[in-house]
C-alpha cells in the first residue's frame, strides 16, 4: 500500500515551530511534537542493510516506537498493536465478547480537560465497579466479570470527548470458583442499569477528588473553585442520563482479535484520514454519526494548521498514564493463574479456537546492532544490517 500524500508529521513540520512560538506548551506535548515530527527520519538514526553478494544497499530510516510518544504517532501504531495483540492471543476463551462503552457529559468532560489524571482515573474506576457489581448480582448474571478496558478522549472531529471502550469475555466464574456461568448470547447486562450506577460512582468519586483538593480549575471553569458553585454545577447530572451503549457481541476468539486493533492501539487522527493541506489550512475526513441516512455520514472538515494541531495535541496524556486497564480475573496480579482456571472450566477446547498465526504479521525482533536475512534482489546473498545511531539534534527547550 502507498504511502498516504499527507501525513500528520508534515503539518508538524511546517506549522509545528510558530505553534510553539505562539504557545506556552508543556514539555510532554513538545517531546511528542517531535517524536511524530522526526518518526522515519534521519533525526532518529537509520538502519542500512547491505547485501554481501550483490551489494544491494537499502536504507531505513528508525521510528520513534522507542519513545514515550510511540502511543501517540499514526506512523508506530502498527507494530505496536501487532505485539499487543500476539500477546492477547494466549488470554482468550473459547466465549463470545462484548463491547461496552462508557460516557461523560460534556460538562464532566470540561472538568477533565484541565484534571485528566484525575478524572481519567476515576473513569476507569467508576466503571470497572459498576461491571464488576452488576455482574457479580444474582439478579443479572452472578459471576465475577473479567475484562479490560481503553482510554479514547476523541470523536471524529478531533473535539474532546473521554469515554471508555470495555472488551468483556460473554460469561464468567460462580463465586465459588467450581463453574463457568455463560451469558445470554445476545444480552449481556442491562445498559439502564449500569448507566445509573456508573452516573452515581462517578460523580461521588469527583465530589470526594473536589473535597480533597485534587482539581483545578481555569477560564470559564474558574467560579468553580467555590463550593457553592461546584455543587450547583454537579447538580443537574445526578438527574441526566449518562450514555452507556453495549454493542453487539464480536463472536468468537478468531473475530475478536481482528476487532481489537480498531480500539486499543488507535490514535486522535490516522494519516488516511487527512485529505488536503492548502494555504495554512488542514481538510480531514471524519464520520458524523447523527446523520441517520448512513450515506451522509462520511463528510470532510477543514480547520486552521493552528486549530488543527491544538485538538491533535489535547489528547495527548498524562506522562506514564496506562490507557489500556485489566480487572476481574484478568486483572494482572492473577491473571494466569485465574485463565487456567477458566479453560479449566470451559467445554470448548481454548486451542481450537485460537486464530491460526498465518492470520497475523511477522513481527520485527527487537532491535540489534546487526541482524541477518536473505537479501530480496538475488535472494541468495546475506542482508546484513547496521544500525546507525542518531545524529546529535538540538534538545527540547524545558518549559516546565
Amino acid at each position: 500500500m502507498p504511502p498516504p500524500a499527507l501525513e500528520l508529521a508534515d503539518i508538524f513540520r511546517q506549522f509545528g515551530p510558530a505553534y510553539r512560538q505562539a504557545h506556552a506548551l508543556p514539555l510532554p506535548q513538545h517531546r511528542l511534537m517531535q517524536a511524530i515530527e522526526t518518526c522515519r527520519t534521519p533525526a532518529l538514526g537509520e538502519a542500512v542493510e547491505w547485501c554481501d553478494r550483490c551489494q544491494y544497499t537499502h536504507t531505513r530510516y528508525r521510528s520513534c516506537r522507542g519513545t514515550l510518544w510511540v502511543r501517540h504517532c499514526p506512523k508506530c501504531q502498527g507494530l505496536a498493536r501487532a505485539k499487543w495483540l500476539e500477546q492477547r492471543k494466549a488470554e482468550l476463551l473459547p466465549v463470545d465478547y462484548f463491547h461496552v462503552v462508557f460516557t461523560i457529559p460534556e460538562s464532566v468532560a470540561a472538568i477533565a480537560f484541565y484534571n485528566k489524571d484525575a478524572v481519567y482515573d476515576i473513569l476507569f474506576r467508576a466503571t470497572a465497579e459498576t461491571l464488576l457489581t452488576i455482574a457479580r448480582d444474582p439478579q443479572h448474571l452472578g459471576v465475577a466479570l473479567g475484562f479490560f478496558a481503553v482510554l479514547h478522549s476523541w470523536g471524529q472531529n478531533l473535539h474532546f470527548h473521554p469515554h471508555l471502550h470495555c472488551v468483556i469475555p460473554g460469561g464468567g466464574l460462580s463465586v465459588d470458583r467450581k463453574r463457568w456461568i455463560a451469558g445470554r448470547r445476545r444480552f449481556f447486562l442491562p445498559v439502564k442499569v449500569l448507566s445509573a450506577m456508573f452516573r452515581r460512582l462517578f460523580l461521588e468519586a469527583l465530589e470526594k477528588a473536589y473535597t480533597q483538593g485534587q482539581l483545578q480549575f481555569f477560564g470559564d471553569l474558574e467560579r468553580l473553585r467555590d463550593p457553592s458553585a461546584f455543587a450547583r454545577y454537579l447538580a443537574p447530572l445526578h438527574r441526566s442520563k449518562w450514555v452507556v451503549y453495549a454493542k453487539a457481541p464480536f463472536g468468537g476468539p478468531q473475530r475478536v482479535l481482528q476487532y481489537l486493533g480498531r480500539y486499543t492501539h488507535r490514535v486522535a487522527i490516522s494519516n488516511s484520514r487527512l485529505l488536503k493541506l492548502e494555504q495554512g489550512q488542514v481538510s480531514f475526513a471524519w464520520k458524523d454519526y447523527r446523520a441517520k441516512d448512513p450515506a451522509q455520514q462520511h463528510k470532510a472538515m477543514t480547520v486552521s494548521a493552528e486549530e488543527f494541531i491544538r485538538r491533535f495535541l489535547q489528547h495527548a496524556l498524562p506522562p506514564g498514564f496506562q490507557r489500556i486497564r485489566y480487572y476481574g480475573f484478568l486483572a494482572n496480579c492473577h491473571r494466569a493463574e485465574m485463565l487456567a482456571l477458566c479453560r479449566r472450566l470451559s467445554a470448548i477446547p481454548h486451542s481450537d479456537l485460537l486464530p491460526r498465526p498465518a492470520d497475523f504479521p511477522v513481527m520485527d525482533a527487537a532491535p540489534t546492532n546487526v541482524t541477518r536475512r536473505l537479501c530480496p534482489q538475488c535472494g541468495i546473498g546475506i542482508l546484513v544490517r547496521f544500525l546507525v545511531p542518531p545524529p546529535w539534534r538540538n534538545p527540547v527547550p524545558d518549559t516546565s
